[in-house]
C-alpha cells in the first residue's frame, strides 16, 4: 500500500468493475478472438485479430471510443456489430461460469457493507454486462446502486460520478480504480481516490494523482480502519 495523503472515511465507496473489481480478461478475451471471427465470417472485417494488448490497454473506455483503437481501420458498420457481438458474447461467457472476481472482492465487499459503508459501481460499460457480473457473483445484495455509461448515458466518467453523488444524495465517497479516467472522476468530484494498481491494463502513469495505491483489494478495509472519522 502507498499512501500519499490521509483520508477521510467516506460514507460511501464507488467502484469502477474492469480491472477492478472484475477479472475483465476471464470473460472478455475468449469472447473477443469469437467476435473477430464472426465478423470476418459476416464479410464485416477482413484483416487479422488486433493484438489482444490493444484491447486490454482500452479498458475503461467508452465502447465506441474503444474499436476505434483496436480496429481502426473498421468501417462504422463493423464498429456497430462488434458492439452487438461482444455484449452477447461477455453474457454468454458469464452464464457459462469460470469468469472471475479479484481475490477476496466479495469478502472485502461484505466487510465494507456490514460495517454501513454504501457501495457503488460507477462503470465506463454496458448496462447489462454490468449486470450479469453483479449477478453471476451473486454481489446484487451488496450494491446500493448501479451506474454505467451503457444505462446513463454519460459521456465521460467525470459526468457518472457526478449523476450518482446527485442522485443518491452523498456527501462523501472514496473513488476506486485502476484507470486514469477512475482518478479524473474522483479528482473533479472532489473525491478521495484509491488507485488499484494489481490488474496492469494501463501504462504506470494511469494512476498519477491518486490519494493511496493499493496491490491488492482487501486493502481497502485497513484504509477505512485508518480513515479519519467524519465529523
Amino acid at each position: 500500500m502507498n499512501s500519499q495523503s490521509k483520508l477521510t472515511r467516506p460514507e460511501a465507496m464507488i467502484f469502477d468493475m474492469d480491472g477492478t473489481l472484475f477479472q475483465t480478461e476471464s470473460v472478455l478475451l475468449p469472447a473477443y478472438h469469437k467476435l473477430f471471427d464472426t465478423l470476418r465470417s459476416e464479410g464485416l472485417y477482413t484483416s487479422p485479430t488486433p493484438p489482444e494488448e490493444r484491447m486490454l490497454g482500452s479498458l475503461g473506455m467508452l465502447l465506441e471510443d474503444i474499436w476505434k483503437v483496436v480496429m481502426p481501420d473498421g468501417s462504422q458498420e463493423a464498429h456497430n456489430r462488434a458492439n452487438e457481438l461482444l455484449l452477447q458474447l461477455e453474457l454468454e461467457g458469464l452464464a457459462g461460469g469460470g469468469t472471475l472476481l479479484y481475490p477476496e472482492v466479495k469478502t472485502t465487499l461484505e466487510s465494507l457493507h456490514q460495517q454501513g459503508v454504501k457501495l457503488f459501481v460507477a462503470s465506463n460499460g454496458l448496462e447489462h454486462y454490468i449486470d450479469g457480473i453483479v449477478e453471476t457473483h451473486e454481489l446484487v445484495e451488496l450494491f446500493d446502486g448501479l451506474y454505467s455509461a451503457g444505462k446513463q448515458g454519460t459521456l465521460s466518467k467525470v459526468d457518472l460520478v457526478k449523476m450518482l453523488l446527485e442522485q443518491e444524495k452523498l456527501q462523501s465517497a472514496w473513488m476506486v480504480g485502476d484507470r486514469s479516467s477512475d482518478v479524473e472522476a474522483g479528482k473533479k468530484n472532489g473525491l478521495g481516490v484509491i488507485g488499484c494498481a494489481y490488474a496492469g491494463f494501463g501504462n504506470h502513469d494511469e494512476l498519477k494523482g491518486s490519494d493511496v495505491l493499493i496491490s491488492s483489494f482487501p486493502e481497502l478495509l485497513e484504509l477505512y480502519k485508518k480513515a479519519i472519522p467524519n465529523t
